[in-house]
C-alpha cells in the first residue's frame, strides 16, 4: 500500500444534486424545490421563529414585569452564622477576608448581615449593608458596626 492507491472507504463520498441542468437529467424544470411558493424562489430564507403564519411562541407567551439594571444583590449572612463562626475561629473582627476563607461569600460578593439568630460575643463586623435588628443585636454586645 502506498499513496498512489489510496481512495476513501465504500459509500462515505457521495456525489452532489447537480440540480437545474435541463430535464434530461431528472433535476430540471422545478430543481427539487416544488411548484411555487415562498420556499421555491431563489434567496428565500425564513425569519426567526416564524411559524408558517401561526401566531409565534415569542409573540403568544405572555411577558411581564422589568427587570432593573440597577439592582444590587447581595449574599445575606445571619448574626448566628457569624456567632458560629467567631466562636469556631475564636474571632473579634468579621471582615470580608473571613468570610471569604470561610467559604461563605465570593471575593465579589457584596455581603448583608441580617438579623437572624443570636450573638452572645463583643463582634466588629465589616459588611456592605445591614439590617436594622442585626446592627440592633451587634450594637447590644457592645459591638461595632463598619460599612463599606
Amino acid at each position: 500500500m502506498d499513496l498512489s492507491n489510496l481512495k476513501p472507504a465504500k459509500g462515505s463520498v457521495k456525489r452532489s444534486k447537480r440540480l437545474g441542468r435541463g430535464q434530461g437529467s431528472g433535476k430540471g424544470g422545478t430543481s427539487t424545490r416544488g411548484h411555487k411558493g415562498a420556499k421555491s424562489r431563489s434567496g428565500y430564507s425564513k425569519k426567526i421563529g416564524f411559524e408558517g403564519g401561526q401566531m409565534p411562541l415569542q409573540r403568544r407567551v405572555p411577558k411581564y414585569g422589568f427587570k432593573n439594571v440597577n439592582r444590587k444583590e447581595y449574599k445575606g449572612i445571619n448574626i448566628g452564622v457569624l456567632q458560629t463562626l467567631a466562636e469556631k475561629n475564636n474571632l473579634e473582627k468579621i471582615d470580608m477576608e473571613v468570610l471569604i476563607s470561610a467559604g461563605f461569600v465570593s471575593k465579589n460578593a457584596l455581603v448583608k448581615i441580617l438579623g437572624k439568630g443570636t450573638l452572645e460575643k463583643k463582634l466588629e463586623v465589616h459588611a456592605h449593608a445591614f439590617s436594622k435588628s442585626a446592627v440592633a443585636a451587634i450594637e447590644s454586645k457592645n459591638g461595632t458596626v463598619v460599612k463599606l
